[in-house]
């Protein structure tokens, strides 16, 4: 990799971090906005490509900050090439909002002992895509799209159902909601206790997202949760971040109210970005995986690709 591409990669990490530090200074969690928004329970959804596809990992963030952060009532969007396909243009005057594509390709060199070996290298790739509202031209259903909104009893049959068909172990009791690693079991306390059921399934999908990260499951290492305060502060970003994408994919709101025993986390991960610009990447990284886990456990799902 040439150092321009390496500087200009650097610099995505650092652009996208900084604006996530900025909200996250003032106490304001952006993977939170939506939510917050009025008339908007139930009505949350990922952002979608222009096919309907839904995007994943940090493209949920950075597009759901864009379209609050720019009044857009649609969560679809599109590059110009695409809208252009569609017979369509952006108007003029728009500015886009920056998407990323992260993989790895393979290139083969030759090591110390003169023998060809394959080295995985990762690269990071921003695009701009527009929102269909900033758009002109498009097929009349492009600025129709009904985001599907199902009754409260609905939905929390089908977050009951979700949860049932991963197969966790959930025992009810205490005042403490957390996954235990050596007994493997989601604790949490019962029903009643919780303001409503929507909250009740809000905070299992946090505990669901630590359930993923054994080795049987996914492989995330837990084993420095209870030593070091940076690496819980990691893995409690990422069932943060993973709770938040389940909640819209199951149309449930997540805990607009951080737990008591979440308060603290803040000004840690203020710390852990501060330290590593591409920390909200990778927490992104894993919290889809874990979420595409979740639904892989569903009956005849496929495992949803993680793909950004």
């Amino acid at each position: 990799m040439s150092r321009k591409q390496e500087s200009q990669r650097a610099d995505i990490y650092s652009r996208i971090t900084d604006r996530i530090v900025e909200d996250l200074a003032c106490g304001v969690k952006p993977w939170m906005k939506p939510w917050h928004e009025s008339n908007m329970q139930g009505r949350i959804t990922r952002p979608l490509r222009h096919n309907g596809q839904p995007y994943s990992g940090m493209n949920v963030l950075l597009l759901w900050s864009e379209g609050i952060a720019r009044g857009f009532a649609s969560p679809m969007w599109m590059t110009f090439k695409q809208a252009l396909e569609l017979g369509a243009a952006v108007r003029k005057g728009e500015t886009g909002s920056i998407v990323v594509f992260a993989s790895r390709f393979t290139k083969t060199e030759t090591d110390g002992n003169g023998s060809e070996v394959d080295r995985e290298i990762p690269f990071l790739k921003a695009y701009t895509v527009f929102n269909v509202e900033q758009i002109e031209g498009l097929p009349e259903h492009y600025h129709h799209w009904q985001t599907p909104v199902s009754d409260s009893v609905a939905r929390i049959e089908i977050a009951d159902r979700f949860f049932r068909n991963t197969g966790a172990m959930i025992r009810h009791g205490g005042n403490q909601a957390f996954f235990a690693p050596a007994a493997d079991l989601i604790q949490m306390p019962v029903f009643e206790t919780f303001k409503d059921a929507a909250s009740y399934y809000a905070t299992l999908s946090h505990e669901a997202c630590h359930w993923t990260a054994p080795a049987h499951r996914i492989g995330r290492d837990l084993s420095r949760y209870a030593k070091d305060k940076t690496e819980r502060a990691r893995e409690e970003l990422i069932a943060e971040l993973g709770s938040c994408f389940l909640c819209a994919d199951l149309g449930i709101a997540p805990e607009l109210e951080p737990r008591p025993d979440h308060a603290s986390y803040l000004a840690s991960w203020l710390r852990v970005l501060a330290d590593d610009k591409r920390a909200i990447f990778q927490a992104a990284a894993h919290a889809q995986r874990a979420v595409s886990f979740l639904h892989g456990l569903q009956p005849g799902q496929a495992e949803e690709t993680a793909a950004a």
